[in-house]
């Protein structure tokens, strides 16, 4: 997740100083437990943006307080944000852990490539049914951008599970074909010419 063009994307919809920037984006994705965002990440991340101009500051002087450091979106901010829009998002899916967990067990004669599947399943239908349980408990319509970001965790984790079924269903023939190896190459400087 782009904490970067989050933060300008918060900015867009009003100017808001670090803590309101860190509340309202809790708020969006619903809590920590979904995406744990640091203040001082948000700190760090507006000074940045300071620096590219793509936010100003103002600051607001209070009686019997800090002063308050108000952040807005400048042209350049708006332009990158608007760009951010227009781009898709790439999945993330080849970099894989469970995928690389069952392909090396398979080669190692200590481990039992139906074991990895069994722990992964284990592990996803826990997953499914805390997410479920969260997405069934957010009071709607209130928190409905908060449920449909949980409806896609619960969609992944479905897929991930019929995945794991393709999986355990080819696993004898991928036993068969163990993961080619690559052709060895020669070791050292090469030999030089005689000229």
């Amino acid at each position: 997740m782009s904490v970067r063009n989050a933060i300008l994307g918060l900015l867009a919809q009003q100017p808001r100083h670090g803590y309101e920037i860190h509340g309202a984006f809790e708020a969006l994705v619903g809590g920590s437990s979904v995406c744990d965002l640091k203040r001082a990440q948000v700190y760090s991340t507006l000074s940045r943006l300071e620096d590219s101009g793509l936010v100003a500051q103002t600051v607001t002087r209070r009686v019997g307080g800090p002063d308050q450091h108000i952040f807005e979106l400048t042209p350049a901010g708006r332009d990158e944000l608007d760009d951010w829009y227009a781009e898709g998002v790439h999945a993330a899916h080849q970099r894989d852990e469970i995928f690389l967990k069952i392909a090396l067990a398979l080669g190692d004669e200590n481990a039992h490539p139906e074991d990895v599947l069994r722990a992964q399943r284990a592990t996803l239908y826990r997953d499914l049914h805390e997410l479920t349980a969260r997405r069934n408990g957010i009071e709607r319509p209130r928190g409905l951008s908060q449920a449909m970001l949980l409806d896609k965790a619960i969609m992944h984790v479905e897929a991930d599970l019929r995945w794991l079924e393709m999986v355990e269903a080819r696993l004898h023939e991928m036993a068969l074909n163990p993961v080619p190896k690559l052709p060895e190459r020669p070791r050292g400087r090469p030999r030089r010419r005689k000229t």
